[in-house]
Order: C-alpha cells, then sequence, then structure tokens
C-alpha cells in the first residue's frame, strides 16, 4: 500500500481542539478517518517548528490521501503537506525504466 509523509500545521482554533481533546484525542480522530479510506496510520508525532504533526501513513491511493488532505485542511483547523514516499525497492523500479529524455546539446 502507498505510504505517504504527512506534516500538519494547526491553526489557533486547531490548537484549541488540541487543547481540549489531546493528542491521543486527534490521534484516534486521524485513525478513524484514515481506517474510513481503508488505510493506517504507521507513525504519529507531534513536533516543534514550522509543524505542529509529522505521520507516516498508508492508504490505497493518491486518490484517498488527496481526499484526507482536502478534507482536514477545509476543516479550517490545519493546514497540511503530503509527500509521496518510495520504499527502495520501488526506486529501483523505476531507475529501470527507459525515459525518452534528451537534455539541450546532448
Amino acid at each position: 500500500m502507498p505510504k505517504f509523509l504527512v506534516q500538519a500545521a494547526y491553526t489557533a482554533d486547531g490548537l484549541r481542539v488540541l487543547q481540549k481533546d489531546k493528542a491521543s484525542g486527534r490521534r484516534q480522530v486521524v485513525a478513524r478517518a484514515l481506517e474510513s479510506l481503508g488505510g493506517r496510520i504507521e507513525s504519529m508525532y507531534f513536533t516543534l517548528g514550522e509543524y505542529d504533526i509529522i505521520a507516516i501513513v498508508e492508504v490505497p491511493d493518491h486518490l484517498s490521501i488527496t481526499a484526507m488532505s482536502v478534507a482536514s485542511s477545509a476543516s479550517g483547523l490545519v493546514r497540511t503537506r503530503t509527500t509521496p514516499l518510495l520504499s527502495v525497492e520501488e526506486t529501483d523500479q523505476a531507475l529501470q525504466k527507459s525515459v525518452g529524455l534528451r537534455f539541450p546539446g546532448q
């Protein structure tokens, strides 16, 4: 199943929800939402800095993670950044593909 790095930054309203629900409560909400899409949380951490949460999640496809990202951001409580993750084996498979790309001067 595809994996994604999700980085999330709470808005002020989102931080108030976090204070009320606690970190464990927010993790449960995210886990249930991902499960409804056929996915799961592999790992989730609360952080300091630009992002408040970093998570590695698995979902069946890019449409599922898009739905999750849009729903999360549409709440107005959080902004997300999602990065697809490739395993070493997937990267090796990609490197085996022939690409008909020609650079200037070649």
